[in-house]
Parts: C-alpha cells; structure tokens; sequence
C-alpha cells in the first residue's frame, strides 16, 4: 500500500433528495419550506447508506492490489449465492477507522476499519453477506419509493398545516395557527418514523439473507454474530440510551436474538476460516495497520502476529517506513526467499527500493510482481509504470506508456495512473497525449470542468476523428449530474 498522493485516490458521488419545495415569495412559505427541510424527515434520510454514499463529499478510495484481492476472493462465493455473477459488484475500499459497508447501486464500500477490526475473514464475509442481500433484494430501488411515499406524506402534512395557519392568521385565532404548526410536525414525524421503520425492516432481511448466502457456501454466521456482539459492546460501553424506534438500524441485542438459532443451528457454525486464509487476513490488516493506524497500533498489532510470516511483512512495512532503508531491503530480500511466489512481497521490496532512489532494480521487483500477480491487477502495473517513468530513458519511458497503458484498460478510475502516464507523455515530447491523459485522470476523479480544459487543448493537437479526438469529445460533451436533480 502506498500512502503517499499516489495511494489515495477519491470518487465524487451525490444524493439527491428531491424535496418539493414551496414556491419562494412569502414569509409563510419560506419558513414552511425551513421546517419541512430541516426536519427530521430529511435527518433520517441522510443517515441511510445511500446518504453515506452519495452526500456530496469526496471519500478517501484506498488502492491496494493485495487487499481488493482478498476482499475479493471473500465476495466471490457470495456474489455467486446470491445471484450477483450476471452484473459485476465492484467492492470499493474507503480509508476510514470505524466498522462501517454500504452499498450504492452495484458498488459495495467496505472502511478499511471493518478490515482491520475483523479478527477473521469469517468477520467480513458475514458483513460481504449482509450487503449481498441489499442487492439482490433490490432494497434501494424499493428504498427510493418508501422516500417518495414519506415525502408525499410530509408535503401533503405541509398543506393541510399550511392551510390552518394562514386560516388562523385570517381570523386572528392564535390556536387554530397552532394547531397548523402541529399538523405540518406531525406529518414528517409519521413519515420519518414510517421510514425508519422500513429501513429496519430491510436490514432484517438482509441479515436472513446473508445466513442463505453462507449456509449455500457452507462457510459459519458465527462472523455475523460476533459483529453484532461488538456493536453491542460499543454501545453498552458508550452509556447512551437508544430509542429502538428512532433508528434505521434495528438493534443489536435484537440482531443477535434474531440470528442466533438460524446461525447455531447450521452445520458449518463451527467451521474456522482455512489456514492460508487467516494468514492472508492477518497480513492484510498488518498493511492496514502499519499504513494507516500510526506506529503504535502497528507495533501493538506486531506483538500478536510476531513468529508469523504476517509479523514479519508488518515489521518490514515497519522499517520501510520508519526505519533504515537498507535494513528494509534485507528484510524484503527475507520475504521474497521465504514466499517466491507471493506478488505482494515482491512489490513491497519495489516500494522499498523506489524509496531508496534505485528505480532500475524496483522496476524489476514490480515486473515479477505483475507476472505473479493471478488477477492481474491494474495498481501493480501502475507501479511498475511509476519506476519506468523514473529511470527515466527514452527506452524506459516508451515501456512506461505501454505499461500504464495496459493497466488503465483494464483500471479506467486509477487517476495516479493517469498522472504517471501524462508525465511519460510530457517527457516524450507529445504534448496532446500528454493533455489527452490529464483531462482522463480530471475526468475519473470528478473534476469535469479541467477534465474539459486539457480535452479542448488536447483536440487542438490530435488529428480529427482519431480514437484520441473522439474521446476528447466525449469529455467536452459529457453532462455532469445536475445538483438539483
């Protein structure tokens, strides 16, 4: 995992709540329209993961070829249970420390704390499960109609309360204006409170679904279960007071009751997670902590894992880091002779050896890694096109165009590889290529107005009708979402 700029990458995504609002002119209507937005209709709408998912925000997109290799290989059997193989669900990782999936049309976003909290693969599969059952059960679009239904109710409420205050305005009658005030409240709490109970309804059945998915795939729910326990933990420990029914979440005491004989009674309750699985994880959430936790939790972290091959990637990473270059190579040297095969550990040692200014002998640690690599990861061959850029001949920057090439065919939203490639280009001497891979790497990261500044400059340069022009086009003619709709 790379955490300098190049590691981090961000999507803009939007929600979109089309609240009608009254037409503007009077102070009866603009407080009207105060109330309804900002009541608590719009509150509990904002707390559904399709709110998480879309508010207006760029989120930190953590890219790292080893982990959404392994997330990936903890989906694919689920994604098969679940009926998801025809459409591909594209798992997105967000660097975030708290315990925390959601899905968002056919893309699933899973925090890098849930994959570091997770104890066992068992852990995530059962949260991968949970959000399967989202999708397959079609719970946003259906979410989208109870929203409608909500809105219609809080708007009809607004009227009708509407219409008693401006009658009691009329005559004078302070209570009759009141009374208005109480029917436009009421409305949106029996919308919200209707929605809520919806959203919890679903969670339920996404819950029954994600054990249909694991009893399928012969894998246990004890993952689920101990989620659920954690969640309770956190909760008793906070010494908040929940009201159960203010909440889009059921429960977790009530999660747990409604599971647990579903989730014992399985065969595969006590089946543990396979050896070479568990290693996996335990290096993933070893990268996760020495990346993104801090030099403390990396060490407390390493204490557990120490005499493992994980504890010894962590204590690398470590060193990388933290510590004395050279020894890192040693030490990444160590891994490679342990696990010749393992990509990952190559790739490592090409960070290291980036790191140390040696871009000739990382370029060939990241070249085993892509013909190591099984899944043929996009990001592994962006690394490798880095250290070619950095040797920095024309042989080598010629390989780097053809290496970033290939990966950002197969990786379209890596904008680092974007970046990398218009350096090549630059450094080459074609400037409207050079331009052409600015206004991509604009583009996939939302930033449309530049993407079409560097597509215009790279139109004025590329012959007419050329695959290069007409991809200009395109991002000179692409209509961002609208804000309001």
């Amino acid at each position: 995992m790379n955490l300098g700029a190049p590691a981090f990458q961000t999507i803009r995504s939007r929600l979109v709540l089309s609240i009608m609002e009254p037409t503007r002119g009077t102070s009866l209507r603009r407080s009207l329209a105060r109330l309804l937005v900002n009541g608590a209709l719009v509150a509990s709408l904002i707390v559904t993961a399709v709110a998480a998912a879309n508010a207006q925000s760029r989120m930190p997109i953590v890219r790292d070829a080893e982990i959404e290799a392994l997330v990936r290989d903890y989906a694919r059997p689920i994604f098969k249970a679940a009926g998801l193989t025809r459409a591909p669900v594209e798992i997105v990782l967000i660097n975030d420390s708290s315990f925390n999936a959601f899905v968002v049309g056919r893309r699933m976003f899973i925090n890098t704390g849930a994959l570091m909290q997770a104890e066992t693969p068992n852990e995530i599969i059962g949260v991968i499960a949970h959000e399967a059952g989202h999708i397959a059960g079609g719970h946003q679009d259906r979410l989208r109609e109870q929203v409608a239904r909500a809105q219609t109710m809080a708007i009809v409420s607004m009227l009708l309360g509407a219409g008693a205050i401006a009658a009691g305005a009329a005559t004078k009658s302070g209570e009759l204006a009141q009374a208005g005030g109480g029917i436009v409240m009421g409305g949106t709490e029996v919308a919200r409170r209707g929605l809520l109970s919806y959203q919890r309804g679903e969670e339920a059945a996404a819950d029954r679904s994600a054990i249909t998915y694991l009893q399928a795939t012969k894998q246990s729910a004890k993952g689920m279960i101990k989620t659920f326990e954690r969640f309770q933990s956190a909760l008793a420990l906070s010494g908040a007071r929940v009201d159960p029914y203010q909440v889009s979440h059921p429960m977790p005491r009530d999660r747990i009751a409604n599971l647990q004989q579903l989730a014992v009674s399985s065969p595969y309750y006590d089946k543990a997670d396979p050896e070479a699985l568990q290693q996996r994880h335990d290096m993933m959430r070893a990268k996760i902590a020495v990346f993104t936790q801090g030099q403390g939790a990396a060490a407390r972290l390493l204490k557990r894992l120490q005499g493992s091959i994980a504890g010894q990637y962590a204590d690398t990473m470590q060193t990388y880091l933290y510590g004395n270059l050279a020894s890192a190579v040693k030490k990444s040297d160590a891994l490679v002779k342990a696990a010749p095969k393992n990509p990952y550990f190559q790739e490592l040692r090409g960070d290291i050896l980036m790191k140390a200014n040696r871009p000739a002998q990382a370029a060939e640690a990241y070249r085993v890694a892509v013909k190591l690599d099984p899944v043929k990861s996009g990001v592994l061959r962006v690394g490798l096109g880095q250290a070619l850029l950095a040797v920095g001949t024309e042989q080598s920057l010629r390989q780097a165009v053809d290496e970033l090439s290939i990966a950002l065919e197969k990786d379209k939203e890596n904008t680092t590889g974007y970046r990398f490639l218009a350096q090549a280009y630059g450094m080459l001497g074609d400037v409207a290529e050079a331009d052409l891979a600015t206004a991509e790497g604009h583009f996939y990261s939302g930033a449309y107005k530049d993407a079409k500044i560097f597509a215009a400059r790279a139109q004025q340069r590329l012959k007419t009708g050329s695959p290069g022009w007409v991809r200009a086009q395109d991002i000179i003619n692409f209509r961002p979402p609208s804000k309001n709709g």
